[in-house]
Formats: structure tokens, C-alpha cells, sequence
């Protein structure tokens, strides 16, 4: 009986550690991030997402770091992840208003701008910036 109470606890140690461990990759890897140390962070944030599939923010800074290095498909899968696990990101959906408007996809830009209107809060004075460069694009 002893033994089986012994294996229980070590096995909760080494459980509750890794759970630890993997709480903490997000939160080194965005103080990476924050320190310009793309490679590492990268490293990190891809580490969270196999502990982690459904963090929508680990798949985001990809992208932020994929821009950085001008990898743009990997950008651009990370950042359809980000929002296809959390769709009211809005700097996820401003970075996708800023590649559909590259590629002069206006449909897909005013969609989205009328989403962003409606869930912004901190990257609202963004929106006219979008109007002026559809507007600029278009011709109208």
C-alpha cells in the first residue's frame, strides 16, 4: 500500500511540474518577444502550442514574428489559427484587414472592417487609416 501511495505522489509532482512548465513557455516567450529576441520566442511559443493547442496568442506571435522575418506564409497560417481560435483578436483582425488591402481584396477588407468596428477597443483610430487606403485602392 505503501508503494502504490509513494508512485501517486510522484506521479503528481511530475505531472503538476509539467503543468507548470507549460503555464510559464507563454509568459517567457512574450518577455522574448518584448526583448526583440524573435528566435527564441519563436522557439517558445511553438513549444506552448504543442502543450497548448488552442492558444490563440502563442499562434499570434507567430505571426507577429513570421511578419518580422518576411515569411509571409507562415504569417499568414498563423494568423488564420489565432482567429480561427479566437475571431475577436483585433490586432489579429487589423493585421488581416492589412494583408487583404495588399492584396486588394475589398470584399474581404470591408467584412472584416465591419467587424473590427464592432469589437474594437484599442486600435479603433485604425479605422480611418483602413478608410483612406481602401478608398486610395479602390477609387473611389
Amino acid at each position: 500500500m505503501k508503494i502504490i501511495s509513494y508512485f501517486f505522489i510522484i506521479i503528481f509532482f511530475i505531472f503538476g511540474s509539467v503543468l507548470n512548465a507549460n503555464e510559464n513557455f507563454f509568459q517567457e516567450a512574450e518577455n522574448l518577444y518584448n526583448e526583440k529576441k524573435l528566435k527564441d520566442s519563436k522557439f517558445l511559443f511553438q513549444r506552448n502550442i504543442v502543450f497548448n493547442p488552442k492558444d490563440a496568442k502563442s499562434y499570434f506571435y507567430l505571426a507577429k514574428i513570421f511578419q518580422a522575418e518576411e515569411n509571409e506564409e507562415e504569417k499568414i497560417k498563423n494568423l488564420n489559427t489565432s482567429l480561427l481560435l479566437d475571431p475577436n483578436n483585433e490586432e489579429a483582425i487589423y493585421m488581416k484587414i492589412d494583408i487583404e488591402l495588399e492584396r486588394s481584396n475589398f470584399s474581404e477588407v470591408k467584412e472584416l472592417t465591419k467587424k473590427f468596428e464592432v469589437i474594437c477597443t484599442n486600435l479603433c483610430e485604425k479605422l480611418n487609416s483602413i478608410e483612406k487606403r481602401l478608398k486610395n485602392i479602390d477609387g473611389n
